[in-house]
Formats: structure tokens, sequence, C-alpha cells
């Protein structure tokens, strides 16, 4: 629930402000507005899931071997999901305001015709790529340490707000299956002829991402010392409190019988 919430909620204020609010904001407000709410959706929400709203991300923590594969397609299947009900209401609310062209448009994705500076099916396909390695390089990376434990939201949010700078001009900045997906089922036309680009490169933008972490970062020295400590498991974005115990899967003992 709290991805597709997380994910529903994405969808509809980043792309929501390039619908409704793309020419008073600009490229520079349209991202601020993503790295904004993806800031305070992990808050709420990072406790719970890890706050992915992303199956790039999902991918990227899989194969960190974070999660297993079981968790991966349940966080897949809600984000997307997710993806599709927040486009929804936002198509809703858009059809609400006079004059506001849908078709073929409504913040979806596209190269070529559809980019706003013509960039090439191959450019967008390598642009998609590595800016999505960023975002997740830089997920997996501050998400491993727990010395960030209540800040770790800042620097990915500040991440996506930065490939949303460098993004939009190219291909209006997908990185995202979930935040493509659900755009380009109300948009139709070309928005569906191009969305398998913005499907595909993500998720190997993840893969690359999830190849150097394990590079740069082995061992997951996090998981290890927490192993040590006898800490309660945590989340990718803190510590979860109460809940059950990571092995047994029996409630944590608490109060004088916990001795």
């Amino acid at each position: 629930m709290a991805e597709f919430v997380g994910t529903a909620l994405l969808v509809f204020f980043g792309v929501g402000s390039l619908v409704l609010a793309g020419d008073y904001i600009n490229a520079v407000g349209i991202s601020f507005a993503f790295g904004f709410t993806l800031i305070a959706i992990a808050y709420a929400f990072g406790r719970i899931s890890g706050c992915h709203v992303n199956p790039a991300v999902t991918l990227g923590v899989l194969l960190a071997k974070r999660i297993d594969i079981r968790t991966a397609v349940e966080y897949w299947v809600a984000q997307l999901v997710g993806g599709i009900v927040g486009a929804a209401v936002l198509f809703l609310l858009a059809k609400q305001v006079p004059r506001l062209v849908t078709s073929d448009a409504f913040g979806s994705n596209g190269y070529g015709g559809r980019s706003p500076v013509g960039i090439g099916g191959g450019g967008a396909f390598l642009a998609e790529v590595l800016l999505t390695f960023l975002l997740v390089f830089i997920f997996l990376t501050v998400t491993s340490k727990v010395a960030l434990v209540g800040t770790e939201p800042l620097p990915v949010g500040l991440a996506l707000t930065a490939v949303n700078l460098v993004g939009i001009p190219l291909t209006w900045t997908s990185v995202n299956p979930a935040r493509s997906l659900g755009p380009a089922l109300f948009a139709g036309g070309g928005a569906l002829s191009q969305l398998w680009l913005f499907l595909v490169a993500p998720m190997i933008g993840g893969v690359l991402a999830a190849g150097l972490h394990m590079l740069t970062h082995p061992g997951q020295p996090v998981a290890e010392e927490e192993q040590v400590a006898g800490a309660r498991p945590h989340t990718l974005w803190g510590r979860r409190h109460g809940g059950r115990g990571p092995a047994t899967g029996e409630p944590e003992a608490k109060g004088p019988e916990a001795a």
C-alpha cells in the first residue's frame, strides 16, 4: 500500500506540475516539484516500504540483495498500478481545465518530434540509462549507512531534481517506468508507441547502478554491523520500530521479559 500510494502521489504531483503548471513554473519548477514530492513521501512511507516508488530502484535493490524476488514483484505491481491511478486522478482534474490539451501529451515522455530538443531514439535511450543510473546509485549508496538515518530522503530527492533539470529538455524525464506508464496510457498516440523506451532504459540504468554499487560498496557493512550489535531490522530509509524479528518472524520481546 505504501508503494502504491507513494507512486500515485509522485505521479500526480510531479507530472501534475508539468501538465497543470508547466507554463508558469518551467523546467526548474517541475524539477523541484518532483524532488520535493519524493522527499515528502519518503518521510511519510520510508519506514514502511523504503519508498522506492520506482521499478528501476526496486530492481537495483533486488540486485544488491536487500530484498527477495517475491518482494520485488509485489513492489513492481504496486508501483505500476499506483502510477496508473495517479495519472487517472490527474487526468480527471486536467479535464476540468478549459483548453488544456491532453491527447498525445499529458506529461508523457518522448523522443524525436515529441522531445523538446528533438533528440533521437538512441540519444533518448542513452540519456534515460545515464540519468536513472545516477538516481539509483545515489539511492543505493545513501541508504547503505546507518549514520544517514533520518536524512536519506534529501540526497535522493536532490538527485531526482538534478536528473529532471537535465532530462526535461531531452525526454521530459522518465527515469521511472511507473511515472511513464500512467501518463502514456491517457495520452495515447505517439506516447504509447514510444513507451517501450521509457520502460526498458530506466531498468538498464538500475542494473548498471547496482553493479557499480556492489563494486564500490561491497559486503553490505550496515547489515553486518546490525547483526553483530543485535539491532532491530531496518528499512532502506531508516530503522523500523517494533515489528517482527528478522529471522524467526516472531514478535520482538519487549519489557522486563526481554532480559
